[in-house]
């Protein structure tokens, strides 16, 4: 029998999950659409991550993502951290004398800047959509191609077409103008991904040089087109780590380590209830005049965590019908 550890990084467009063997390495991975239903897909994630696996034994879970309070229920999570950390904390342990990542989820993106393992700084863009994985997958559809195909079209480029990349609205606008005007497909996509680049950089590191080693990770590091163009940006190259789709899952799961080995029981709730049948249900509050809107988050029609409350009403009305089933 082996440890491990499970990491889920749970967003609104992925669900990304990982088991860590004891040297803190990637041991499996998982990586899915979350398909705007958050419960369903850590449970699809789960049965993946652990089908086939007999001879193993998780330790301890941590959570981090949007959504890592619905994950941390549904788990049993030691540990929940916000995005920045768990990436942070993956990078290192990926570079261990990294200087910046530069991190591009599917609705989101973030640059952090580390000194000695030591998160020093960090900018995050939730505003716009432009240069997001969600907009890319849009524009790829749009244009009939697959989206794993953008980065080595925008490669074929002989001349990039401009742009403009610093709004989702304007530069599908001006995509459509420019196909209207016969450029290639593959000038468009180069001028595309030098633009959404530049945009970038401008929103979340204005006026700063970035040093290396520079990590690139997220779903959108797997786009050569992408990072071609930071690397023409910045003038240095650019490091995608292997696992760059699941570094948050990966930076949790580690988290969730190193609590363990400091002598805490872990409150993973086990694979027994890879089968069972998760639900979410949305209930009213009236502990309070706050009147919250909680996810009870239920398996096998019994509550056992929940989200969305802003005070203890939540919790003690609960507790009192099922003292046994929330913790």
């Amino acid at each position: 029998m082996k440890n491990f550890c499970l990491g889920v990084d749970l967003g609104s467009v992925s669900t990304d999950m990982v088991l860590i063997d004891e040297s803190k390495n990637v041991y499996k991975k998982v990586y899915l659409r979350t398909f705007g239903k958050p419960v369903d897909s850590v449970h699809r994630g789960l049965k993946e991550l652990f089908r086939g696996e007999k001879d193993i034994c998780v330790i301890g879970a941590g959570a981090t993502g949007s959504g890592r309070k619905i994950a941390a229920q549904m788990i049993g999570a030691d540990i929940i951290k916000n995005e920045i950390t768990a990436h942070a904390v993956a990078a290192a342990q990926v570079c261990p004398q990294v200087s910046t990542v530069m991190e591009i989820g599917g609705q989101d993106s973030k640059i952090i800047f580390l000194n000695d393992g030591v998160v020093t700084d960090f900018n995050m863009n939730t505003v716009c959509a432009a240069g997001t994985g969600s907009f890319l997958d849009r524009q790829a559809e749009r244009l009939g191609i697959n989206i794993s195909q953008m980065g080595s079209l925008a490669l074929k480029s002989i001349s990039p077409t401009p742009i403009a990349g610093r709004c989702a609205v304007f530069a599908e606008s001006d995509m459509i103008h420019k196909q209207q005007e016969g450029n290639s497909t593959n000038d468009i996509l180069a001028g595309l991904c030098a633009s959404l680049v530049r945009n970038y950089l401008n929103n979340l590191a204005p006026g700063r040089k970035l040093l290396p080693p520079i990590l690139f990770q997220g779903g959108v590091a797997a786009n050569k087109g992408i990072v071609a163009a930071f690397e023409r940006e910045i003038g240095c190259d650019i490091i995608v780590p292997e696992n760059h789709d699941v570094m948050g899952a990966w930076g949790a799961a580690i988290l969730a380590m190193e609590k363990i080995a400091s002598g805490a029981k872990t409150r993973f709730r086990g694979t027994q209830n890879l089968d069972g049948n998760w639900q979410s249900r949305p209930v009213i509050c009236k502990g309070c005049s706050n009147g919250c809107h909680v996810a009870v988050i239920c398996l096998n029609d019994k509550p056992v965590g929940f989200v969305g409350n802003r005070c203890d009403g939540f919790l003690r009305t609960i507790k009192a019908a099922n003292p046994t089933q929330i913790r």
